[in-house]
């Protein structure tokens, strides 16, 4: 099922469409993703035969290649946001960089041999609707 979907960067600066469908939803927890997001992991979406379309603010976009791996990742070189990127046939599109509503669950955690190691049981942390008091 082909879909379309839209993305931007934080500031807006950036702005995406991407056509066609993902094939897999992951979230790695490699150390390089960790770093890359400062979190736990990254929520990444891969699609092999979907199009990828630039709406405006390409010239802002910055990417890094991690050099000896295949680590890669692109952003806005204004707010630091996480933006698609293409590394080979696959296309990557960092899931919280969606405008559209995605609601599929992912496929699986990837690289769960190097999580982080406060990352277990956060189901069991509270939950706040706001920023605490």
């Amino acid at each position: 099922m082909n879909t379309e979907h839209a993305g931007s960067c934080l500031c807006g600066e950036v702005r995406y469409t991407i056509t066609g469908s993902f094939d897999r939803f992951y979230l790695c927890h490699c150390s390089h993703c960790r770093k890359d997001t400062g979190s736990a992991h990254a929520a990444n979406l891969f699609a092999s035969s979907a199009k990828l379309i630039w709406l405006s603010g390409e010239r802002s976009i910055t990417s890094f290649q991690l050099p000896g791996t295949r680590h890669a990742r692109s952003f806005c070189a204004i707010c630091g946001s996480a933006l698609p990127f293409v590394n080979g046939q696959m296309t990557v599109v960092p899931a919280g960089s969606l405008d559209t509503e995605f609601a599929n669950l992912p496929d699986g955690n990837i690289f769960t041999g190097s999580r982080a190691a406060w990352d277990h049981d956060l189901h069991a942390a509270k939950n706040h609707d706001s920023f605490p008091a």
